[in-house]
């Protein structure tokens, strides 16, 4: 749950720093006074859009944190994401006055919308305009999807969805250039077959370019070897011969002075290794031949794989692998160009997302019936008797969010028909439904922490003092925050902050100041009477207080 809230030089708050426990704790205070700056400034820890003109006036930077205990459910996310678990989570969001923002976890750089993800497992706000949204389709079937924890069948029907639709768009695609793929098959085939017809073996380039050169300059080589085995192992004065006098020579010398052991050695190693290079070269020489038959076919093959190289724009080398890459993408079209197998999985994905749909549907009927119910008998205790509240559930175009339309309906009157929300509720009554809502889905959150920013709009009286209690038995579940207008709500928060504005220096501050017994009394007072409190309304005050403890 939200520990404390640390709030520095945003809008007219200069600082302030609190600290919360579990509960229902509420906050009042006259009209402009700030009271859901703070909802604002939560917002913007927990990863909301920061504007440049948030920040105090006269000030640089402003700088909110909020200290949350962390919850089981956010660890996953927390190893995902590369932080340390920790038993307390610390979010902090900067901002400069060139619009430049910085958010931390735990002291650790982080982006905005990865505290939008974290936060979404600490904390749900309820705004004061979540009412309008009731209006709105797509609110009412994440709304009633919310209320039958039916989220993970709605992503498997939109996955399934999205298979179907991306399978059938390539049949369609296949359908309507079939022509255009057959063509390219063709022309696919007949670039193969001319590359197969050459059969380039790897690495046979670089061997055709080593043979060619010799083959071409066979003469020569036979010439040049023959003049250097003469030089080493033929002539009168042959350098074998001659190495080999001087090493018996020297060795003659070496009785007389050992120093020129050495020498003689490493002539020696030079006359073994002219030795060894005469054998080498008599060798090569008895398989060297004059070829031109040979050199010919070797010069016509390297023309060959040339003008394929050329024609393909590759260097030869590179043939075999275009070889692969054709067969590749003709093997590749073969597979798209079976429209029947491809009618078959498109059937197929089309049969799985409708069984899954249709599975859907009936868990939304049995969600529509129970949220029909449980916000009616709300609606009982929030000055709307005899009003039934319904979901119904009307056949649509099968889409990524199922086979349903979701309609909120209610019937003002007992007997009466249920007719579309948009068009029979007031605005008060959207307020109450509204809060109904909200109260019975928060009642199955996964959160710890439920901020309701004066989400009583539109009610006063007894139902007030309804809304104060269910809000309250909400606190026995949840920590659950709620900024008020209302004597009724007020009075039934088990802790209680005043939110006021002070003037200092020429500008206006916002001030926050938890409430003890007595000063709870006067702001119930203050928001029961106005202006000129008297001993009557205390009393009253005192009264509706002591009736909630």
């Amino acid at each position: 749950m939200l520990r404390a809230l640390h709030v520095r030089d945003f809008v007219i708050v200069e600082q302030t720093d609190l600290e919360f426990d579990a509960g229902f704790t509420v906050f009042s205070g006259e009209t402009g006074a700030g009271k859901s700056i703070l909802i604002d400034a939560l917002a913007l820890a927990l990863g909301e859009r920061a504007d440049a003109g948030s920040i105090r006036e006269g000030a640089e930077r402003a700088d909110i944190s909020a200290e949350f205990d962390t919850p089981d459910s956010a660890h996953d996310w927390l190893d995902a994401q590369g932080h340390e678990r920790e038993p307390t989570l610390l979010l902090r969001r900067t901002i400069d006055r060139q619009g430049r923002s910085r958010a931390f976890i735990n002291g650790t750089p982080a982006t905005a919308s990865q505290l939008r993800e974290l936060s979404d497992l600490l904390i749900d706000i309820h705004g004061q305009h979540a009412h309008q949204r009731l209006l709105r389709t797509d609110a009412q079937r994440d709304m009633l999807d919310a209320h039958g924890q039916l989220q993970p069948q709605v992503l498997a029907v939109q996955q399934a969805w999205q298979h179907w639709q991306a399978l059938q768009a390539r049949l369609d695609t296949l359908e309507r250039d079939a022509g255009a793929l057959a063509q390219e098959q063709e022309q696919l085939q007949w670039q193969i077959d001319e590359l197969d017809a050459l059969a380039l073996q790897p690495d046979e380039w670089a061997a055709l370019q080593t043979e060619q050169q010799r083959l071409a300059h066979a003469q020569t080589l036979i010439e040049g070897i023959t003049h250097a085995l003469a030089a080493l192992d033929q002539d009168d004065m042959a350098i074998h011969s001659q190495l080999a006098s001087i090493v018996q020579r020297i060795g003659h010398l070496v009785r007389h002075d050992a120093r020129l052991e050495p020498i003689r050695e490493t002539l020696e190693s030079a006359r073994i290794a002219v030795a060894e290079s005469v054998s080498d070269l008599n060798g090569y020489q008895d398989r060297l031949e004059l070829d031109p038959g040979r050199l010919a076919e070797a010069e016509a093959r390297m023309g060959r794989i040339f003008d394929l190289a050329r024609k393909y724009r590759v260097e030869p080398d590179d043939l075999p692998k275009l070889l692969e890459e054709l067969q590749g993408r003709l093997d590749d079209l073969g597979q798209a160009q079976d429209i029947e197998a491809l009618r078959t999985q498109a059937q197929s994905a089309h049969d799985s997302y409708d069984s899954l749909a249709q599975a859907l549907s009936v868990a939304r009927r049995k969600a529509a019936d129970d949220l029909g119910k449980q916000v009616t008998r709300a609606m009982q205790t929030l000055a709307m008797s005899g009003s039934r509240f319904e979901v119904a559930l009307e056949p649509a175009k099968p889409g990524p969010h199922g086979l349903e339309s979701t309609v909120f309906q209610i019937a003002a009157n007992q007997g009466s028909t249920t007719r579309p929300l948009h068009k029979v509720a007031s605005g008060g009554e959207l307020a109450r439904i509204s809060l109904a809502l909200s109260v019975i889905a928060s009642r199955a959150a996964q959160v710890p922490t439920l901020i309701f920013d004066e989400v009583d709009s539109g009610i006063g009286g007894a139902v007030a003092e309804v809304v104060g209690r269910l809000l309250r038995e909400l606190g026995s579940r949840h920590q659950v925050l709620c900024v008020t207008h209302l004597p009724q709500v007020a009075a039934c928060g088990h802790a209680h902050y005043l939110v006021g504005k002070a003037r200092r220096s020429g500008t206006v501050r916002s001030t926050i100041t938890p409430l003890d017994a007595p000063a709870r009394v006067e702001e119930i007072a203050r928001m029961l009477g106005g202006i000129d409190i008297t001993a009557t309304t205390r009393q009253h005050a005192q009264e509706m207080l002591t009736r909630v403890f």
